[in-house]
Parts: C-alpha cells; sequence; structure tokens
C-alpha cells in the first residue's frame, strides 16, 4: 500500500475538518483545496508543522498548526494529527526534558519541581522555570520538526521508488510473456 493511499485511509475527509467546532471561526480559509492535497511538499510540511507546535508550551495547538498549515499551504489534516504527540499522557515527560534541557544549555540548576495543577504553582513556579522550559521546547520543536520532515521525504520517496520498481517488474514480465 502506497503512503498517499495510507493517509487517504487514516486522514479524516475535508468536510469532517471543514465542519469542526474550533475550526469554524476560520470560514472560507478552509476551502482551498491545497490544503487537503496530498504530495510530498505537503505531507512533510504537515508533519514538522504539527511536531514543531506540538512541543511547544503554549494553549491552542490546534488552531496553531492548522492556522500554519493554512498560510503556508501545508496538508491541514497531518498538521493537526501530529500536534497530538504532546497529549495528556506525553506532556509530563516532554516538558520535564525539555526544561532540564534548557536549564543544561543555560548552565542554570535543574531543581526538583514538584508539579501542581493549580492557578498558584503555575503564577509562583512558572516565573522560575520559563526561560530554561522555552529553551528546551525550542529545541526540541525544531529537532522534532526537522526529524519529521527529512523522515516523512524519505518514506515518500521510498514508496515512490517501490511503485517505480513494481511497475518495471509488470512491464518486463508483460515483455517477457509476449516473447
Amino acid at each position: 500500500m502506497g503512503l498517499r493511499r495510507f493517509f487517504k485511509r487514516v486522514l479524516p475527509e475535508h468536510h469532517e475538518i471543514r465542519q469542526h467546532r474550533h475550526l469554524q471561526p476560520l470560514g472560507d480559509i478552509l476551502h482551498d483545496p491545497n490544503i487537503f492535497h496530498l504530495t510530498r511538499r505537503s505531507a512533510a510540511g504537515g508533519v514538522a508543522t504539527g511536531l514543531f507546535v506540538a512541543f511547544m508550551p503554549i494553549p491552542g495547538q490546534m488552531l496553531i498548526a492548522a492556522l500554519f498549515a493554512i498560510y503556508f499551504r501545508l496538508n491541514l489534516p497531518l498538521s493537526i494529527v501530529f500536534v497530538w504527540v504532546s497529549n495528556p499522557l506525553t506532556i509530563p515527560p516532554l516538558f520535564f526534558l525539555a526544561y532540564k534541557t534548557g536549564a543544561t544549555i543555560l548552565n542554570e540548576p535543574a531543581g526538583q519541581i514538584a508539579f501542581e495543577f493549580s492557578f498558584n504553582w503555575f503564577s509562583e513556579k512558572l516565573i522560575d522555570i520559563w526561560q530554561p522550559l522555552i529553551l528546551g521546547c525550542l529545541i526540541f520543536s525544531v529537532l522534532a520538526a526537522g526529524t519529521g520532515y527529512i523522515v516523512m521525504r524519505l518514506l515518500w520517496r521510498m514508496a515512490i521508488i517501490r511503485k517505480w520498481e513494481a511497475r518495471r517488474a509488470a512491464k518486463s514480465s508483460n515483455n517477457q510473456a509476449r516473447s
């Protein structure tokens, strides 16, 4: 099965995305067919965009990834799907690693942080950790986006090569059958 066929099977249809309640404010922008096409460029860019936004500690990641995909004319469904690399299960370890990475690069002591999901914790502790956290998240975002882009381009290329080889083999077997 080709990569394009796989994505067409697992990704939501464009009319489902256009009707999504969080994307309704975008209105007619969602009617651009280019943001739903699956090409090597749009698919790799959609994956990269989704992964870049996934590692940012900001609310509204799906909407931000959608806006990037629309602006740069990348595959919208892929950009939204890959945002979900960061989800309620993966966010704590991802942000902890990002904080540790940023603290190491900034040469700051990475203290033990007991996370609490409360406004008081955010208002008191975020002031102390925001710089290493943002730096670590930015590094992870760039690395994940670059890796996702390259891997997607390579997978697409391998799928095309397999298709060419299958076509060539079918053509040579037809030529041999005629002889």
